[in-house]
């Protein structure tokens, strides 16, 4: 089995140690004698590298019985040295294709006849190094290991719960920070900045992903943030942020409104006040996410009097994040229609009511939740009707 050799900063060694065996032990079961792992946040999860050293290739090879090896650059030696000092280091200088040290270390450390797991659903794991491996390593069998790790990151321990719920903490106070930072005539870069000072005096490391900050004119584009316009009276305010603690996130999202709300938006807001509460109600231990999609999504009917408005989603897993997400990973585990993931206690998620380009109008809101043996928990809690500065 592995060893660790101290304590990692974030997470105590039992649990680190227990996570690796949980990981052999579904390695065994699919057969695999060996696993190559590039997602950040899932070599995070069974080894406790923390650094921004990720946007260089880095990969750790996980083996069922042995100690395991850390492919990255020689540039991070001592980060490896103090962080995961029980992970053989394979380094590789800024001269040299990281493909040629991927290969080594497979060769090296993984017996012929070996079955291989590989990480392929994920951004981290560069196509040319990929095909490399399977060019130049040719006696191990090769098999798609994608997701497995994050099957087991989607139940949260009560040690990881700890630093969900510190997250929800701070991310409430950097979202009271930005709307006390809101009013006619700051620009959206001066709220981003109240925002980024109170996340981190309110013990939040760098985010996954930057705080959303718009308003009116591109309120539908998803993934745009701040910029330098100034907000005048009649404007709308989105806010969208997480903390981060020891990498976990915990998001919301508010809206703000400048000296009057536009007609009828309370009427709306009822709707998805309504629906968030649906989807509190139906988020439970053994719910299937589709069910609770549809339940939100009758809410939202309802209210609006047709069956034209959609969302991809009312919410998704959350957890450990690294950029470019904080959702963990570069694929969205989420409450969608037609999904079949079945809810378990200690899942924590971002659930979204939102409904925007319908009339009458828009309004927003979301919250972090925990799945516990009870139901369903919000842990964010800031104010969640209308808001006028």
């Amino acid at each position: 089995m592995v060893r660790l050799a101290q304590e990692s900063a974030s997470v105590p060694l039992a649990e680190h140690a227990e996570r690796v065996r949980s990981t052999q032990r579904a390695m065994a079961e699919r057969g695999l004698d060996a696993m190559l792992i590039v997602s950040p946040e899932n070599i995070y999860y069974l080894v406790g590298l923390d650094h921004q050293g990720y946007f260089a290739f880095t990969m750790l090879i996980l083996h069922v019985e042995s100690e395991p090896v850390l492919v990255s650059r020689a540039m991070e030696r001592s980060t490896v040295a103090a962080q995961v000092p029980g992970c053989v280091h394979e380094a590789f200088e800024d001269d040299e294709d990281p493909t040629a040290a991927a290969i080594r270390a497979v060769n090296s450390s993984v017996p012929a006849g070996s079955r291989v797991g590989i990480e392929l659903d994920t951004m981290f794991f560069p196509p040319r190094i990929v095909r490399g491996l399977m060019e130049e390593v040719h006696n191990v069998e090769w098999a798609d290991a994608s997701g497995l790790v994050e099957q087991l990151r989607a139940v949260k321990s009560p040690t990881e719960l700890t630093w969900v719920r510190a997250a929800a903490l701070a991310s409430d106070e950097a979202m009271r920070a930005g709307i006390e930072a809101a009013r006619p005539g700051v620009s959206e870069r001066e709220i981003a900045a109240a925002v980024y000072h109170q996340l981190v005096r309110s013990g939040s490391e760098y985010p996954g992903f930057a705080p959303l900050i718009r308003s009116n004119g591109n309120l539908l584009q998803e993934h745009v943030t701040w910029s330098g316009r100034r907000l005048a009276s009649g404007d709308m305010l989105f806010l969208e942020l997480s903390a981060s603690v020891r990498r976990y996130h915990a998001p919301l999202t508010r809206m703000v409104h400048f000296d009057k709300l536009p007609p009828r938006t309370s009427d709306v807001a009822e709707i998805a006040l309504a629906g968030l509460e649906e989807i509190r109600q139906n988020l439970r231990p053994g719910a299937v996410v589709g069910d609770v999609y549809d339940a939100w999504q009758r809410i939202v009917d309802e209210g609006l009097g047709h069956k034209l408005y959609r969302r991809h989603h009312c919410g998704y897993a959350v957890g450990i994040g690294y950029p470019p997400s904080w959702v963990g990973g570069s694929t969205v585990v989420g409450i969608r229609r037609g999904g079949h993931f079945v809810v378990r206690e200690g899942m924590v998620f971002h659930v979204l009511s939102w409904i925007i380009g319908q009339e009458p109008a828009d309004y927003v809101v979301s919250d972090t939740a925990v799945v516990t043996a009870e139901g369903c928990e919000l842990l964010t809690a800031t104010p969640r009707e209308p808001l006028i500065v």
